[in-house]
């Protein structure tokens, strides 16, 4: 029997409900008579209070309040990749059908459409023993995902029946499982609560780097499939293109990608964009691997904050099946404020700058839902949930408590910098601010993949980078010419490691990737150039004479150049590299030169 109260408050999104006794915390309830979603944050004696995730004007005191004694949970199922939900996943182009432009209070619509129909292939038959996580069949959801039916967490037993190939709706029974309990159905579609994490065998070192094929990300600061990273950033900075950068090239199978409390404009820049990105693997629309989560800064902030919850709950059920998939979310910072207006409805002690005390241990809640995992069943499948979350810190400043309760849990750090987006250096990632955590554990991958050279030749390019920063210091006082001219090629170099590497165009067909093997011979061509200068200058050869040479110029387009040419090209110029360094020292036939 349904619990039935009444509304005895109302403060923005949060409001009182009187006579509840029997809700549980996070029971979904339906609030006012148009029958408002909203969710059970506080429980005291019969007294319920309740976070509603739609427009909460015009509710009156004594309005009803109906539990339906369900926790706030996300269908599961075919039809997911490629659509758009809102925060609490309802299905924007759906409610668009049915009520206009605009979300209209009240309105429902199924995540996951009951009449489409899937062509189901069993994958086991009647009598199989199975356990928690087993594939009972898959369903072929678009061009570049297989669907697998699994077996639910609470479920181990045996196949009683199983249904024949052929095309069904989500709500078909696919099979039946006798448990010791009894026997259960597995439909297409499952539900799982968006608060809980979804159950695996074992969790992974995060040895195993995601290749995303933007320089600065892959050879100075990686990340690892299963891993967390941050992106804090002001305004402008580019945020949000990297993370389209990530989405479209990052070696994973799968795409969340959460627009959490973003502004309309830029939320429906994704939209447009998004549908029209081709897959670079396939060709393919990239959707046709792609969840979107759209919750717009004007949207109610109750389902703002339930909207991360939604992505990685999705995310996570995909990870199951065995891919890796990749999630970003765009940005936290929206989600914190979120948290800090429900908690100043709630009346509860403010922590700093107003978020509430147990801010560090939500944000910490998410990001440890990331990981590289065995899934459950017998197959011993391997999945990857990798977390990307962008920051917005008021003014760029990073000492803000959002953006340092998140660094205190991931692993990576990508620091944003205005100043190199404001002088058109894209990705603007600060590479003296920026880290990585996960350099040892995936140095292994690269020897035994790419090169060994990797870590050596990533050492010795920010050891240049960060001389770079100590003779501007001198430079800004005294100018360039005091410096020795080593000092000054070394200038020279960081300047070639900045705007020919660090630099890259997401717009230009080449630029836009580059794969591991190319990121470490452009690097090996800069640092072999700075090494035979040094050499070159040890004789007294004139500086302006070596930054004449025409190699260098070469040296600079070497990004612009294909994959399946850049392993010629680059024996080519260090060919003419030694041989323009040495036709200079043979011009000033080896004397010293003062």
């Amino acid at each position: 029997m349904a619990i039935e109260g009444k509304i005895v408050k109302v403060a923005g999104p949060v409001i009182d409900a009187d006579e509840m006794k029997g809700v549980k915390m996070f029971d979904v309830v339906r609030v006012g008579k148009q029958g408002l979603i909203g969710e059970v944050i506080g429980l005291l004696g019969a007294a319920a209070t309740i976070q509603v995730y739609e427009e909460t004007s015009g509710l009156s005191v004594g309005e009803p309040v109906v539990s339906t004694g369900m926790p706030l949970s996300v269908e599961l199922g075919p039809g997911l990749m490629g659509a758009i939900f809102d925060g609490i996943q309802r299905p924007l182009q759906v409610i668009k059908e049915k009520a206009g432009e605009f979300i209209i209070r009240g309105v429902e619509a199924d995540p996951l459409d009951r009449k489409k129909t899937w062509v189901f292939e069993p994958r086991v038959k009647k009598g199989d023993t199975v356990k928690a996580g087993d594939v009972v069949g898959v369903v072929q959801e678009s061009a570049l995902v297989e669907h697998k039916i699994l077996v639910p967490s609470d479920a181990d037993g045996s196949v009683a029946s199983v249904t024949k190939k052929g095309e069904y709706v989500v709500e078909d029974v696919m099979a039946v499982i006798k448990t010791p309990e009894g026997e259960r159905q597995v439909n297409m579609l499952q539900k799982w609560p968006v608060r809980r994490g979804r159950p695996y065998k074992e969790k992974l070192a995060p040895h195993i780097p995601l290749i995303t094929g933007q320089r600065i990300l892959d050879t100075f600061f990686p990340i690892a499939k299963g891993g967390t990273a941050c992106i804090p950033g002001p305004f402008g900075s580019g945020k949000t293109v990297t993370q389209h950068q990530l989405a479209k090239w990052a070696d994973t199978d799968i795409i969340v990608y959460i627009g959490c409390g973003e502004r309309g404009n830029e939320m429906t820049d994704v939209l447009r964009e998004f549908p029209e990105l081709k897959d670079p693997k396939s060709g393919l629309p990239l959707m046709d691997r792609t969840v979107l989560i759209a919750n717009t800064s004007n949207m109610p902030v109750a389902a703002r904050e339930a909207s991360i919850y939604t992505g990685i709950t999705l995310a996570e059920y995909y990870r199951d099946m065995g891919y890796s998939v990749g999630l970003m979310a765009d940005s936290t910072s929206r989600w914190a404020e979120a948290l800090r207006e429900i908690s100043g409805r709630l009346e509860e002690m403010p922590g700093e700058e107003g978020y509430p005390a147990y801010l560090a241990s939500k944000v910490a809640a998410f990001y440890e839902r990331a990981g590289r995992v065995i899934t459950l069943g017998t197959d011993e499948r391997e999945g990857s949930l990798t977390v990307v979350g962008a920051v917005s810190p008021p003014g760029g400043d990073f000492s803000e408590p959002v953006t340092q309760n998140t660094l205190r849990i991931t692993k990576v750090f990508w620091a944003l910098d205005a100043k190199l987006a404001d002088r058109r250096h894209f990705p603007s990632i600060n590479w003296l601010q920026s880290y990585s955590l996960y350099l040892d554990d995936v140095e292994e991958w690269w020897r035994t993949n790419v090169s060994a050279e990797w870590k050596g030749l990533r050492k010795e390019a920010m050891k240049l980078l960060q001389k770079e920063a100590e003779l501007e210091e001198i430079v800004k006082l005294v100018g360039p010419d005091a410096l020795r001219p080593s000092d000054r090629f070394l200038l020279e170099t960081t300047r070639s490691i900045r705007e020919d590497f660090l630099q890259q165009n997401a717009f230009h067909e080449v630029d836009t990737y580059t794969s591991g093997r190319k990121q470490l011979l452009i690097m090996g061509l800069i640092l072999k150039m700075h090494n035979a200068g040094l050499g070159v200058l040890a004789e007294r050869i004139p500086l302006a004479d070596l930054l004449a040479i025409p190699v260098r110029e070469r040296i600079a387009r070497t990004k612009f150049v294909k994959e399946e040419e850049i392993e010629a090209h680059v024996k080519n110029l260090e060919d003419e590299m030694q041989n323009q360094v040495l036709a200079l020292v043979e011009k000033y036939g080896g004397e010293k030169r003062e």
